[in-house]
């Protein structure tokens, strides 16, 4: 069987032997722990393989699906590995920015709002909108769902502790949203840490779910999923932009990161882009 290379999207060149390698780890990945990676992007989850293997000196990827069937503990760490856990608080300003001015007129008009932020890594974008809600008079009438496949970092998300040094960077993200406060107003801190008042968890109910093997739970005003469906393949993000679709209530908002964007069809245009520069789209 020849060595034939295997180019993926971004370029990144993979042998076909390790191509099947990782297949066979993905695999046993999925059936151990129901977690299923096989339709992400494999690129990223090459990299982080990669990583993995260079972090336990191991040559191979068969020597890591040995670790991973056989050794206590180290499908956990691969799960960690895989799982995504960038975020900032008020990322994008631009995005929150516009969802105060444009999202928020609309859900004024609603007697309750329930808003899901999937794939919500360490909480930072939730303690955001909590924020922003808070501030426009509306964090009374919402329940903001937050879930992530990583139980780890929903842990560290209910604790609301961030490093103190991307204060700085999170304040100036917060003016460039529009936040009407000052914002330490929202935390309180030592030498090393700012810890969010917990005023702000009275709304936010955090658990764990799956996009690629979970269902719908709820029916949502708003959701969330920024940044997230660039790591999968073009069939996962259908699947689970039918799962929001699903998921959302008619006339519904749906937030995704600036590099995601929704396939329109001209036969089946299930939504209207609502503020089309900023990701926000809004269901028919």
């Amino acid at each position: 069987m020849n060595n034939q290379m295997i180019v993926t999207d971004d370029e990144l060149e993979i042998g076909y032997v390790e191509n099947l390698e990782a297949d066979l780890l993905l695999e046993a990945i999925f059936r151990l722990s129901g977690f299923d990676f096989r339709k992400y992007m494999r690129a990223s989850i090459i990299r982080r393989i990669q990583n993995r293997m260079r972090l336990e000196r191991i040559p191979t990827i068969t020597r890591l699906h040995e670790k991973v069937v056989h050794e206590k503990g180290f499908l956990e760490k691969m799960l960690n590995d895989f799982s995504i856990n960038v975020t900032e608080m008020f990322r994008d300003p631009e995005f929150f920015k516009a969802f105060r001015q444009h999202v928020v007129p609309e859900l004024r008009k609603l007697p309750e709002i329930r808003v899901w932020h999937a794939g919500c890594a360490t909480g930072e974008e939730v303690y955001s909108m909590a924020i922003l809600l808070e501030e426009e008079g509306l964090s009374e009438k919402t329940t903001i769902y937050a879930t992530d496949m990583n139980e780890k970092v929903l842990e560290k998300a209910k604790q609301g502790t961030f490093s103190l040094m991307k204060m700085q960077t999170y304040t100036k993200n917060y003016i460039q949203a529009g936040g009407k406060e000052a914002f330490s107003e929202y935390y309180s801190a030592d030498e090393h840490f700012a810890y969010f008042h917990p005023s702000l968890l009275r709304n936010i109910s955090f658990a764990q779910h799956n996009l690629v093997t979970d269902s719908s739970f709820n029916e949502f005003h708003v959701i969330i999923c920024r940044n997230v469906l660039i790591y999968f393949t073009a069939e996962l993000q259908n699947q689970v932009q039918g799962l929001f679709y699903e998921s959302l209530c008619p006339r519904g908002f749906l937030g995704l990161g600036n590099k995601e964007s929704l396939r329109f069809s001209e036969k089946t245009p299930y939504y209207n882009e609502f503020a089309a520069a900023d990701k926000i789209y809004r269901k028919r």
